[in-house]
């Protein structure tokens, strides 16, 4: 954790609009200039096929802001009073990048982020340690995930697999003709019937959780909602109502009511991102969503998501 007296180099600090937890973090043009340079000749490719190279990116990034980014935002993500930080970046001008290309600079940041905070888990869609996907006017998958005309309900990452999921990367890399669709994050201390939902006996009953076939998971998971065998013992929550599945109408009752509570929670905040910028949120206490996009055929967005577990369990993932 960073001390309190040593200053932050290379970023800025603030509390966002909507939310007094999230934490933007505003990366300089001096920053960003520093990093382009140092990772030159580095490609995407090269980071997919050595997994030390997305250290090295890491490192890199870290040294621009003098080693206090990532003690900041490991402290920030670990802190159950804060635990979500939106990166932006003050400039990202060809001139800035040094003439590495936009979308490929940010899968190289959001690589170096990731692995400022953890080690990411393969990603079963993608094959990879990121997924790459789109949000387009029509969609005929199998999940919500790229259906632009509903709100994606709240939710946490990693409910289906047997890996920790510490915490989550939404990334937004490019959006053409988009109106609508912002993020809608909920701090679970936030939630307004988390002591009805959590002291009902059904909390800590392990529920079974199964996915789509484009998720490439052939496997059932078995977990209760509510978690805390974390340190300080609060609760701690792993919830998405498209992938559980009630054995029973006393589950099922449970889980329709869990969702209706959380989908009218007024504490709700749309948090709108800027290409290139990133959300970062702990996944045991963060729900996110994502509201509807307006209709219009021309409508383009591609997101990066990544997801793991903190350094000290990343080897239970292993």
């Amino acid at each position: 954790m960073t001390p309190k007296n040593i200053l932050n180099i290379g970023f800025d600090i603030s509390n966002h609009n909507n939310n007094s937890r999230l934490q933007v973090v505003r990366l300089s043009k001096k920053t960003i200039q520093e990093f382009s340079k140092q990772i030159i000749g580095h490609d995407v490719q090269s980071i997919e096929y050595k997994p030390f190279l997305r250290f090295f990116l890491a490192n890199c990034l870290n040294k621009s802001t003098e080693d206090t980014l990532g003690h900041y935002l490991l402290d920030t993500i670990k802190d159950r009073s804060r635990g979500a930080v939106l990166l932006e970046c003050e400039s990202l001008e060809a001139s800035t990048l040094n003439g590495i290309d936009f979308i490929d600079f940010n899968i190289l940041l959001s690589t170096a982020i990731s692995h400022l905070i953890g080690v990411p888990n393969l990603d079963s869609m993608s094959g990879k340690f990121y997924a790459r996907f789109s949000v387009k006017n029509e969609d005929d998958s199998d999940s919500y995930l790229r259906q632009a005309h509903r709100r994606m309900e709240l939710h946490t990452d990693g409910t289906y697999v047997n890996e920790i999921t510490d915490w989550v990367i939404m990334q937004k890399i490019l959006e053409v003709d988009v109106e609508g669709g912002d993020s809608l994050l909920l701090h679970l201390d936030d939630w307004q019937d988390l002591d009805k939902f959590y002291n009902n006996p059904l909390a800590k009953q392990k529920f079974q959780w199964g996915s789509p076939a484009s998720k490439n998971i052939s496997y059932k998971n078995f977990h209760p909602i509510f978690i805390n065998d974390n340190s300080d013992s609060q609760p701690r929550i792993s919830f998405i109502d498209q992938f559980v599945e009630p054995l029973n109408i006393e589950q099922g009752m449970y889980l329709f009511e869990v969702g209706e509570s959380l989908e009218n929670e007024v504490n709700t905040s749309n948090v709108k991102l800027l290409e290139g910028s990133m959300i970062i949120i702990n996944n045991y206490f963060w729900l996110h969503g994502r509201d509807k996009f307006i209709a219009n055929k021309k409508l383009h967005r591609e997101l990066l998501r990544q997801r793991g577990a903190f350094e000290e369990n990343a080897g239970s993932n292993n």
